[in-house]
């Protein structure tokens, strides 16, 4: 969640010069600039995943061709490792960014390793490099089906890429029938809800927080998605431990920040007093703490139990007609 703060103007003319640029306009310019160094950062992790996960599959321990074992094949299959690899670096950005904003929206700690606007220029920047990281993770899966359907004129190939990668509900495979429209709607809701932040004097900074909180619904169909399309977590191995583990401080910086909220008039009290909050609103506000706490226990129980719902690897490898690729 980005910080409730208005930016400076950065020396913009006077609002009487009809050329005056817009402030928003301004802080956009300057977070790109600043989101360089960060992004050239996600670059390299993507890279280093990118290795991690050909080297896997050129050894036979991928879990990609335990699944489709058509896809034993990394100098062929490439597009979809860096597609993958562009996923991973996403989430984990995207982790990165909802943890700052919860870290900026909730109860504050006394003291932080850096200032609170470097906090929120991270988050802000980071937000902008997930964004990217995401619209390559889709646009490396349809480059890949692009690839794939050579028996299609290049206008069919070109369109069969889009639509499976864009067009929610188009692909009709396997389980990307569920998993595909979950990461376009996190894909689609983010993009907006990220760079509302710089129009908010247009739309009103009450307006912008509201719709702002629903950033957290991106993050969790970014996950839901991971955990039904990626095949690198679908068995008991580390990388779908380190995943629920990564979930845990997500869920208790959200619990404290409904629970304990930076603003006053978000504060639960009591119904009808204090700040004249409505039994409804009160209701709403207790069940989503609640559901907060809920999720904390839930998240809990699965990581110390073990059953999250993951796959056993297959003893065989299962028996897959070649076609274009299923997970993500």
């Amino acid at each position: 969640m980005l910080p409730e703060t208005t930016p400076e103007d950065d020396g913009a003319l006077p609002p009487t010069t009809r050329e005056r640029r817009p402030a928003d306009r301004v802080v956009l310019r300057a977070d790109l600039r600043a989101a360089l160094p960060d992004a050239s950062a996600a670059v390299v992790v993507t890279a280093a995943v990118f290795v991690f996960l050909y080297a896997r599959m050129e050894s036979g321990d991928s879990a990609t061709v335990a699944v489709m074992p058509f896809m034993d094949d990394p100098g062929t299959y490439w597009m979809y490792l860096l597609s993958q690899a562009f996923g991973w670096s996403g989430l984990l950005w995207a982790w990165g960014t909802v943890m700052l904003g919860l870290l900026l929206s909730g109860p504050r700690p006394a003291r932080l390793p850096v200032s609170r606007q470097v906090l929120e220029r991270w988050h802000r920047t980071t937000s902008l490099t997930t964004m990217a990281l995401m619209f390559a993770h889709a646009l490396m899966f349809a480059a890949e089906l692009v690839r794939y359907e050579a028996q299609l004129a290049w206008a069919g190939r070109l369109w069969a890429g889009f639509a499976d990668a864009f067009v929610p509900g188009w692909y009709d495979s396997g389980t990307g029938r569920i998993a595909i429209p979950l990461g376009q709607g996190a894909l689609y809701l983010a993009i907006p809800l990220g760079l509302l932040f710089y129009v908010r004097h247009r739309i009103g900074a009450k307006t912008w927080r509201r719709l702002h909180r629903f950033v957290i619904v991106v993050y969790v169909l970014s996950v839901w998605h991971t955990l039904l399309y990626g095949t690198n977590v679908w068995y008991g191995e580390w990388p779908r431990t380190v995943l629920w583990l990564l979930q845990i401080p997500v869920a208790v910086l959200l619990a404290a920040r409904l629970l304990w909220p930076a603003r006053r008039t978000e504060r639960l009290g009591a119904p009808g007093r204090g700040e004249g909050v409505s039994l409804p609103g009160w209701a709403v506000r207790a069940a989503g703490r609640v559901a907060a706490a809920a999720v904390v226990v839930g998240l809990l129980v699965v990581v110390v139990s073990g059953h999250d719902g993951g796959r056993e690897r297959p003893a065989e490898p299962p028996a897959t007609s070649p076609h274009a690729p299923e997970p993500g």
